[in-house]
């Protein structure tokens, strides 16, 4: 990329100055909030000024540790503004979870609300005192090299531990593909997200990809029963809609209005099943758009307004990217299954993992990122996904290791094995399921208390089922997908 002197929030702040009036953010609901695009950009501003004030200088890394409230990606913003590197994190993780991150991120100052939880440590920067700095003047953007690291966000991986993934400033370029190539997004449309502020599918396709265009940004409020959220579509207008599958179900638990003004949905985090898809065209009248992708490069491929996807794939190359299936030996000709992976030079694809240069490395086949996933892409560009070439989970969208569960579980006095996997229920979703052998019978409900202060809720498991031996390879390793395999059939009722 041509080094230009670039700065993220800069680039999604540059369409509301021609509409500083319009409304850029408006949290609705049972507690309504409007932000205009004049003081969305004073907040940033003067927030960036704040965190300058307070000692932080450019390349520092600053953790996130908000709820789910606009402070959120007021903050987020702020601190690219000021050319440092925050770091967001879902305020479900346990104070164990963020001590762990505080030691090897070394922050220089941590954003933090009192409600969500994090360790006593003198680098807060606590919410009162953060809200205080949306007053003050205007600081300049830092201006410098679109590959500069901008944020980092975590993921778990198959090692078990969280990674830390970092990106640089350019990721935000990346994104414009998705406008068309996922979206059908464009300034006069009113984008709803039903994610949480602190959750990076929300923050990106839910707040800078419509702040982007000068487009109108909807979130419902903390608290909004899913139920709710098509009558929230019609009074306020939505023109698109967005949200994991697992809040498409529960949308359509109740009375869906006529919806004039919705073109459609779009879908990501985890594949939604056809069922859901079909139930919400059959309400609703409009089809829902999904995407593939992962927290090392967002997403790259989807299907779109004009660009559906043919049954049983996931899509195409969004426009301007550049993908292949590889094999042990390079790209493999379509049809023949490959690792879906990415090309070095995609303007998405993360700088890195955080003080990890041989991990970095081992993701890369010379030019090519792994995904890790397998797939077959058509003559026409149209990919199957074939499934994982590990054992991830997937929790409500969120990539979980079962490593990092079975770690906890494993602790446990009485536990002398377990294995965790994705189920099937009754509803068609998916439910994280803990297997494991025990020196006596363990009650689920005292399971369920033991792992509540020590991982985040969406990696709690919501089945455990005690066996007499995990099955295990002649190498000693642990086979999940026998679990997976041996289980078909059953149905949970749960």
């Amino acid at each position: 990329m041509q080094r230009v002197s670039f700065n993220l929030a800069a680039h999604v702040l540059a369409a509301g100055q021609s509409c500083p009036d319009k409304a850029a953010l408006q949290v609705v609901g049972a507690q309504s909030e409007t932000l205009s695009y004049a003081a969305l950009t004073a907040a940033v501003l003067g927030t960036a000024t704040g965190l300058i004030q307070a000692g932080l200088r450019p390349g520092d890394r600053v953790l996130m540790r908000l709820g789910n409230t606009p402070d959120f990606p007021i903050a987020y913003l702020g601190a690219l503004a000021a050319g440092l590197v925050p770091v967001p994190t879902s305020a479900a993780l346990t104070k164990s979870e963020v001590t762990a991150i505080i030691a090897e991120l070394a922050p220089k100052a941590i954003l933090h609300d009192p409600h969500v939880p994090c360790p006593a440590d003198r680098r807060r920067i606590d919410l009162n005192v953060l809200r205080g700095f949306r007053k003050l003047p205007p600081a300049p953007y830092h201006m410098g090299d679109p590959e500069r690291p901008g944020y980092i966000i975590y993921t778990s991986g198959t090692s078990g531990a969280p990674r830390a993934v970092v990106h640089a400033h350019r990721a935000i370029l990346a994104r414009q593909m998705m406008f068309q190539g996922w979206y059908g997004l464009g300034p006069g449309d009113r984008m709803m997200h039903a994610g949480a502020f602190n959750w990076t599918y929300t923050l990106g396709t839910g707040l800078m990809d419509p702040w982007t265009l000068g487009a109108v940004a909807l979130i419902p409020a903390p608290g909004t029963d899913a139920a709710a959220l098509p009558a929230l579509m019609a009074q306020h207008k939505a023109s698109i809609f967005a949200a994991a599958p697992g809040v498409y179900r529960q949308a359509l638990r109740g009375d869906v209005p006529t919806l004039p003004n919705l073109r459609h949905g779009l879908s990501a985090g985890e594949k939604m099943p056809g069922a859901t898809q079909q139930a919400w065209q059959n309400a609703t009248g409009t089809p829902v758009f999904e995407a593939y992708g992962m927290s090392e490069c967002s997403t790259f491929i989807s299907s779109a307004p004009g660009m559906p996807a043919a049954p049983g794939t996931i899509g195409c190359a969004q426009p301007g990217r550049k993908i292949a299936m590889m094999g042990p030996g390079g790209p493999v000709a379509p049809g023949t299954p490959g690792v879906i992976a990415v090309h070095r030079s995609d303007p998405g694809l993360m700088l890195g993992y955080l003080d990890q240069p041989e991990e970095t490395a081992a993701r890369f086949k010379g030019n090519w990122f792994l995904t890790g996933d397998i797939g077959t892409a058509a003559p026409d560009g149209q990919i199957t996904y074939l499934g994982r070439n590990d054992d991830m989970l997937n929790a409500g969208g969120f990539r979980v290791s079962p490593l990092e569960i079975e770690n906890v579980l494993n602790a446990h006095q009485h536990i002398t094995g377990a294995a965790c996997i994705e189920l099937p229920v009754a509803s068609g979703a998916k439910v994280i399921a803990a297997f494991y052998t025990s020196t006596m019978p363990l009650e689920e409900t005292a399971l369920a208390s033991y792992v509540e202060d020590k991982l985040a809720r969406y990696k709690q498991p919501r089945i455990y089922q005690r066996v007499d031996t995990l099955p295990t390879g002649a190498n000693g390793k642990l086979l999940r997908r026998r679990l997976r395999d041996d289980w078909k059939g059953h149905e949970w009722k749960r």
